[in-house]
């Protein structure tokens, strides 16, 4: 039976002004940055739901019980505001329950949480994803620094395997470059398993946090950070399920 993964956030709405001479007009255009990832799993032994970040305001679980019909959690480029404001909230000033604070609850009773990389993971582009000091952050193999935390590397840049462990399991040796990421530091539980070469800035990195676990990819999962050149190699597929296979069962 595929085991039921729901991925949060990865999407993105773009405005733009088009001056032609005395005239001008406006476009928006939606973006879904789950493509490469999702086509990837398709035939996998996992079912991944994905929503979308306008949709998780409303969508996402905002009971225990709706957490947990799920074996693992990805958050991947979505703010800690999307989840704590619901719009009864944000526009009817009203109660609703705080969905950081279910994640954590979620893990900590033997659930499964991923977060990837992005401008709106971690602390995020200008502090704006704002995870530091969360619920969410308890639950983590890392901690988020207190500022933007992104780090850019137009250049490329590329991982280095620092420890064994089964998420390499029948992995290539090279691996292609990346184009940035977030900074973040280990947390005392928290297991190192890949850097970026030449630092000490985590890349990957596991933690078994009470009953559940918890991992971390600080680079995206899709541009612009992770290039075509990554998504097509024969590794990307295999990382995520990798990923999902130790995160979901408990004797790996």
């Amino acid at each position: 039976m595929q085991k039921k993964i729901l991925l949060v956030g990865e999407s993105w709405t773009s405005t733009s002004v088009h001056v032609k001479g005395f005239d001008q007009f406006a476009t928006a255009t939606w973006h879904n940055g789950a493509t490469d990832f999702m086509a990837a799993l398709a035939d996998s032994d996992y079912a991944i739901t994905y929503m979308p970040a306008h949709a998780a305001a409303t969508e996402f679980p905002l009971t225990p019980a709706g957490l947990r019909e799920w074996d693992a959690i990805i958050l991947s480029d979505i703010g800690a505001n999307t989840l704590l404001l619901h719009p009864d909230t944000w526009l009817k000033s009203e109660r609703t329950a705080n969905r950081l604070t279910l994640i954590h609850d979620y893990v900590a009773a033997g659930g499964a949480l991923m977060m990837v990389g992005g401008y709106y993971s971690f602390q995020g582009i200008n502090g704006g994803a704002r995870y530091r000091n969360t619920a969410v952050e308890k639950v983590l193999p890392v901690r988020c620094l207190a500022w933007d935390d992104r780090i850019e590397t137009p250049e490329g840049v590329y991982p280095s395997v620092t420890e064994s462990h089964a998420l390499f399991t029948d992995m290539p040796d090279e691996w292609p470059w990346l184009l940035g990421y977030n900074e973040v530091e280990m947390h005392p539980e928290g297991k190192l398993l890949a850097t970026i070469e030449g630092t000490s800035h985590p890349l990957l990195a596991v933690r078994e946090y009470q009953q559940g676990r918890s991992l971390v990819w600080t680079s995206d999962m899709s541009a612009h950070w992770l290039p075509q050149e990554f998504a097509r190699w024969q590794g990307y597929r295999q990382l995520w399920i990798n990923c999902l296979h130790w995160l979901t069962e408990r004797g790996a």
